[in-house]
């Protein structure tokens, strides 16, 4: 849960990425089931497949939800797909670094 509360706002990580920090490489679904079992509040909408697509259903009430909170910390969403290049965790750590 570190792993997911860390990734910070404006920013997106991936199921597997998130596995692999957790030390746990290649648990992916591991991560979807921790986020929707667990009994605290934990920032989920950052969390998205490794294409930077949502893992919810077009149209759903939390594919709806995802997007507008990403959106509400000014990630860009483009047809249910976030630039994992752009807005992804650490992705690039000179980049992370130097941003400011």
């Amino acid at each position: 849960m570190r792993a997911i509360c860390a990734i910070p706002s404006g920013r997106v990580a991936s199921y597997s990425e998130i596995a692999a920090r957790a030390g746990l490489p290649r648990h992916a679904r591991w991560v979807g089931r921790v986020l929707g079992e667990a009994e605290v509040e934990l920032p989920w909408h950052r969390v998205l497949r490794a294409d930077g697509r949502f893992a919810f259903a077009p149209g759903s009430r939390a594919f709806r939800e995802q997007r507008a909170r990403l959106i509400g910390e000014g990630v860009v969403v483009k047809a249910g797909r976030v630039d994992l290049a752009q807005f992804g965790w650490q992705r690039d750590v000179d980049a992370e670094i130097w941003r400011f």
